[in-house]
């Protein structure tokens, strides 16, 4: 009776072992990476992706859903560390804030939280209506386009942001056409005319189509940019991003799909 007692226990004791989240340390000091702006910001713009998948935990380390995660950074007094993990999951967990740190690093968080909150909230849902014309005449609607997988990137000339990643962008297309199912678009507030004259110089290998500063202001509602759109066959919203490295990941995953 002892020993099936034992033998209880143990399997017990093993299967809570093995039933929890392959996650372990902080990889950075969750305190000591407040100590000065420039060390937060650059562990964060290379580390943390609030637009990607990832398991959400919260100061307990218990698991909460994606959406309670960004408002807590965008309402709360938090910092999203990456977790060092046995798997390829990503796993983000709060931590405080700590009454000394620099006040830019919360007002940075608020606010990329707010605009990843904004982006969560798009994905799942259709993609405006629209039917444009490119730098080369060509149509491109929802119409001519069902049926296919389209990243939208949106910028403006003289976004330095969405220039810096023209040569990874780039590659990101020369990767993916032999994939007819995959077209690449951008929408541009320039007008033609500058376009032309500065594509010359920064080639882009998305179609661009010019004078959408009205549409992305006003019926996409965007404030950040670069911005980008991966919408599935369907025509629905599948991500919104706001760097190359974050649309890189999403889109291998949608082009499985």
């Amino acid at each position: 009776m002892k020993k099936s007692i034992v033998f209880l226990l143990l399997f017990l004791v093993s299967a809570t072992i093995f039933g929890q989240a392959k996650f372990g340390n902080p990889e950075v000091d969750p305190i000591q990476i407040q100590n000065k702006f420039s060390d937060w910001w650059t562990y964060q713009s290379k580390n943390i992706m609030l637009s990607r998948d990832y398991v959400a935990l919260d100061t307990d380390s218990k698991e909460i859903s994606k959406e309670i995660f960004l408002n807590e950074l965008t309402n709360g007094n938090y910092i999203p560390i990456r977790l060092k993990s046995e798997d390829s999951i990503y796993y983000y967990k709060l931590f405080k804030i700590q009454p000394n740190s620099d006040t830019s690093i919360k007002a940075t968080i608020n606010q990329e939280a707010f605009d990843a909150v904004k982006n969560f909230e798009m994905e799942g849902k259709p993609f405006p209506k629209f039917s444009f014309k490119d730098l080369n005449g060509n149509e491109v609607s929802n119409e001519s386009m069902k049926g296919k997988i389209i990243v939208i990137k949106c910028w403006y000339i003289h976004c330095a942001a969405c220039i810096k990643e023209f040569p990874e962008v780039n590659q990101l297309t020369e990767k993916y056409k032999d994939r007819n199912n995959i077209l690449f678009i951008s929408l541009a507030e320039d007008t033609p005319e500058q376009l032309k004259v500065f594509l010359a110089r920064k080639p882009l290998s998305y179609s661009v189509i010019p004078n959408m500063k009205t549409y992305m202001n006003e019926t996409l509602d965007l404030n950040a940019f670069p911005t980008h759109f991966i919408l599935n066959k369907e025509g629905l919203i599948a991500k919104v991003l706001n760097n190359y490295k974050s649309l890189e990941v999403a889109l291998e995953k949608e082009s499985k799909l």
